[in-house]
């Protein structure tokens, strides 16, 4: 995208012209995250002006937070429980757990990073947000396995399909779900990791479109049920 985004119809008198300062304070985005809105914003800041300095972001990224990760990570929730836990592999600055845990108070968000600096930074912000919903665990996926389960997990931007199944599964109940964020290709992913998603009983993934507001490019979401 070039940094200006359209919402609504083109020529109508409800269009908006967004740019990087105005796509999150725009109605549209108060009303897609609803009472979610404050914690959002307030993170949106903070990832804006220490994203960078910190490591979590790269300097390019800066202008586009709303759009390439605020916006790109709440894509995920509607697919997501109301109650019931989610965990967020490969955290990193808390996309997408982070915006879940804004917009889905009711449910239980675990962070789990392996990286000490990432950790801090996700307590900081927990912290700042008051996030009472959020629990972070300090390691790789494959170091929980067995030790707790969701009912959904979800990345965003951590490896590929059978390498994720491989990673994030095992910490599925049975019956519950893999909602991740994945690139546009995802479906060249699928035969690879056919052999990982039989061992837990799954069929053929879901690809499935996350849009938020308009003008904002859609994310691909990919959802998989676990079936033993």
């Amino acid at each position: 995208m070039d940094g200006s985004d359209v919402a609504g119809e083109p020529g109508s008198a409800e269009a908006e012209v967004f740019d990087g300062e105005t796509l999150g304070a725009s109605d549209a985005v108060k009303a897609y995250l609803g009472d979610g809105y404050a914690g959002v914003v307030r993170y949106a800041e903070l990832l804006r002006d220490q994203g960078e300095l910190r490591g979590l972001i790269g300097p390019r990224e800066v202008p586009r937070i709303w759009e390439r990760h605020i916006l790109n990570s709440a894509a995920v929730v509607s697919y997501l429980p109301h109650t019931g836990s989610v965990a967020d592999i490969g955290s990193g600055a808390g996309l997408p757990g982070i915006v879940i845990a804004a917009m889905r108070p009711g449910l239980q968000v675990i962070l789990v990073e392996p990286m000490e600096r990432r950790t801090t930074w996700l307590a900081e912000i927990v912290s700042e947000l008051g996030l009472t919903n959020v629990e972070i665990k300090r390691g790789r996926a494959e170091e929980y396995h067995g030790a707790f389960e969701a009912d959904a997990v979800t990345s965003r931007a951590v490896a590929a399909l059978s390498k994720l199944v491989r990673m994030s599964m095992p910490l599925v109940r049975v019956g519950g779900e893999l909602v991740i964020l994945k690139g546009r290709n995802v479906a060249q992913e699928v035969e690879p990791a056919r052999k990982v998603l039989r061992k837990y009983a799954v069929g053929d993934p879901e690809i499935l479109e996350g849009a938020t507001v308009d003008g904002v490019e859609t994310t691909t979401i990919v959802r998989v049920r676990r079936g033993k």
